[in-house]
């Protein structure tokens, strides 16, 4: 059986659409947070080194090159902040928590280590009865699901060199958000794997807008996530958006901040329209609430 499921059964309360006032709100805030660029760009998120969570590792001085950093065998981000480098490490919701180490390379000699340690974190556990339609698969179903599941396995891989303009984001919807992160789900007495993202509740037609500038690099209509976007910000740092109504984006496009990418909807897995938002920081999804805005629009 598949371990990535994104079923959604109980999307928080719906709010109104706000459609294009929410895409000038978005516009406006991430304008703003750009256009103070020498102060705020190198803003980094909460560090909160627990699975699911954030990283932040100084790494040396920004006088010299930025450093090739690895986090089991995958590139790490790095970002200058007041005269260093910094590690922005993503730690996957399977991370064992205790002492963890980092490979930094600067270009001379062995790469050193850097370690750090991964505190424990107890995410809620959702007993749920539904229609075994929801989870038992049929062979057609789970074949289906096995080639997205190579599609979209290469997107999460995608990494580019430039590094993202912003690393704090606002929310692509207004609307309620979940604190469903990390809460493990066992669906007719089987378990599936923890929910690796947020759902923002919104009514079926709101415009999801791009939280910064990205590059689109996957659409398409998946079984579970329905009709999806991922977005890439740059050096690892990806955003994916699932269960449109619509995609309004092609791959290969560069959006700017705000930019409507798609529609809310209940496409691929989902009993009711909501937007499921996930983030992804060197392979690992990480919770999406580290990484947003204050001030980013949560409600009407």
């Amino acid at each position: 059986m598949p371990t990535h499921v994104l079923i959604e059964l109980s999307p928080p309360r719906l709010r109104p659409p706000h459609g294009r006032r929410y895409y000038g709100l978005a516009a406006t805030l991430l304008a703003a947070v750009l256009g103070a660029r020498g102060a705020v760009a190198a803003q980094l998120p909460a560090a909160r080194p627990v699975p699911g969570g954030i990283a932040i590792l100084d790494v040396g001085p920004a006088t010299a090159p930025a450093p090739s950093v690895v986090l089991d065998t995958h590139r790490v981000l790095v970002r200058a902040d007041h005269g260093r480098w910094f590690a922005v490490v993503g730690l996957g919701l399977a991370a064992s928590p205790g002492h963890a180490e980092l490979s930094v390379a600067t270009g001379a000699g062995e790469p050193r280590r850097v370690g750090f340690d991964i505190e424990p974190k107890e995410y809620v556990t959702q007993a749920l009865t539904v229609e075994p339609k929801h989870v038992d698969l049929s062979k057609q179903d789970l074949a289906r699901y096995e080639r997205e599941k190579v599609v979209l396995e290469k997107a999460f891989a995608t990494w580019s060199e430039k590094a993202p303009p912003v690393l704090l984001l606002a929310a692509p919807v207004p609307g309620v958000r979940s604190s469903s992160f990390g809460s493990r789900r066992v669906f007719n007495g089987q378990a599936r794997s923890p929910h690796t993202g947020m759902d923002i509740a919104a009514a079926a037609g709101t415009q999801v807008a791009a939280p910064a500038a990205g590059t689109v690099v996957n659409t398409g209509n998946y079984f579970f996530n329905g009709n999806t976007v991922i977005l890439d910000h740059g050096q690892g740092y990806l955003s994916l958006y699932c269960h449109l109504s619509r995609v309004d984006v092609k791959v290969g496009e560069r959006l700017g901040p705000g930019q409507v990418l798609g529609l809310v909807g209940a496409t691929g897995r989902a009993t009711g329209p909501h937007l499921h938002f996930a983030v992804m920081l060197n392979r690992a999804w990480i919770d999406p609430e580290l990484v947003l805005l204050a001030g980013a629009p949560a409600s009407p």
